[in-house]
């Protein structure tokens, strides 16, 4: 029987703490957006007691994130009704490969429902992605940063219309600093931000150095060369990380926030294109640690990170916590969803990367500007969020949030 119109189904909650994350973060710092009311976010964890035991493993890094069996959302939104079956014509995208394993998971799900619809996605790095949307090349772009000012200026040109480009937060997901130590046999690292901040600028350089060795007693450290991996393509998982480095330890990381770390970064190191390039090369070589999203680091164990206080071993809801408590960058578009990412939160995990789908808010091409609205309306809806979680283990945007993206995805329209 063909379908002519098909409405996503509601789910119920599983995991309340993940899925209210975001709600905060829709209204913060933006007195014209709607008013809505947060529900209260239990901390990652015990501020008043360590977050991990040096010696036994904080996490198990063979484990994904989160618990793909688990309904991620609790949606008291209903998503609107798309004629899925009545969509045709190509969506060519490109850019994070963070996002690889979630676009993976929507690409199946929305081809389920618009088999019409062809979706290809090129994860050539965040700046490629937005080089690509901007001059045309791409219909969508999927970016770890969001376009900067600059660059929606440009988007204006680009776009049909007069309204340029917004970002839409669609993937929240902890970047996990990973690293490959044969020799502790799992245990996971307690690492401050000064000892994350001095490897990645190359002054702390074997793996027993006492900035390292204070922070985990009991751990017997091996004499070994560190070798840092980082990105060598542009980058907004490079931008996100650095953003940190620069909030964190300032006196330490000097180089500011930077996405082309072959460009503005500093010397030595090992660079490596994509996120599958840089677990590669930590895989590749013991001693070796560096900085990806935490869905594909593998069997990678991850460091626990200092903040207030404490060590915070990654999990998406730790994660998502940071966006919860961040405000949207002030003088933007109504519709788009741009954040201050607050780096520095007890009870949080501070590295952290929101990326962003990019879109025209007005399309030459009406068949164009129905496919973007119907791929989008999908990603935002619960069964796409839950796609994402099990598949790359990302933390779900809230129903506040989604009910906000629904209505600047609705607004997607040709000119």
């Amino acid at each position: 029987m063909e379908i002519s119109s098909v409405k996503l189904s509601s789910q119920r909650v599983a995991a309340i703490a993940v899925a209210a994350s975001l709600a905060l973060a829709a209204c913060g710092g933006d007195d014209d957006d709607a008013d809505v009311t947060a529900p209260t976010v239990a901390p990652a964890t015990d501020p008043a007691s360590p977050a991990t035991d040096p010696a036994s493993p904080a996490t198990d890094p063979a484990s994904p994130a989160t618990d793909p069996a688990a309904p991620a959302t609790d949606p008291a939104v209903d998503t609107p009704e798309i004629d899925y079956a009545g969509l045709t014509g190509e969506l060519v995208g490109g850019g994070a490969s963070a996002q690889g394993a979630a676009i993976e998971a929507w690409k199946a799900g929305f081809g389920e429902l618009a088999p019409n619809v062809t979706i290809s996605y090129d994860t050539l790095g965040s700046g490629g992605g937005r080089s690509g949307f901007l001059d045309g090349s791409f219909d969508f772009a999927g970016s770890d940063a969001a376009l900067s000012e600059d660059e929606i200026a440009t988007s204006i040109d680009r776009c049909a219309g007069d309204q340029g480009a917004i970002n839409l937060p669609h993937y929240i997901s902890p970047i996990a600093v990973a690293y490959n130590l044969p020799e502790l046999d799992g245990a996971i690292l307690n690492l401050t931000p000064e000892a994350v901040a001095g490897i990645f600028a190359g002054e702390i350089t074997n793996w027993n150095d006492a900035a390292i060795a204070d922070a985990n007693p009991g751990v017997e450290l091996p004499d070994r060369a560190i070798n840092p991996v980082h990105r060598a393509d542009k980058s907004g998982t490079s931008k996100n990380f650095t953003a940190y480095l620069e909030i964190v330890a300032p006196d330490i990381w000097t180089w500011g926030d930077i996405e082309d770390w072959e460009v503005e970064g500093p010397a030595g190191g090992e660079g490596a294109n994509g996120t599958s390039g840089v677990v590669a090369a930590i895989q590749a070589g013991e001693g070796s640690i560096g900085y990806a999203d935490a869905s594909q680091i593998e069997d990678l164990a991850a460091a626990a990170v200092g903040v207030g206080g404490e060590f915070v071993p990654y999990s998406a809801a730790a994660a998502a916590a940071v966006v919860d408590a961040s405000p949207r960058l002030e003088g933007r578009h109504e519709f788009d969803f741009s954040y201050d990412l607050k780096r520095d939160l007890p009870g949080t995990y501070p590295i952290v990367l929101v990326s962003y789908h990019i879109v025209c808010l007005q399309y030459a091409d009406q068949a164009k500007a129905d496919a973007v609205r119907g791929f989008l309306t999908y990603v935002a809806s619960p069964e796409g969020q839950e796609a994402a979680a099990a598949n790359a283990g990302s933390a779900p945007i809230s129903d506040e949030v989604r009910a906000q993206l629904l209505e600047a995805i609705g607004s997607i329209t040709a000119g």
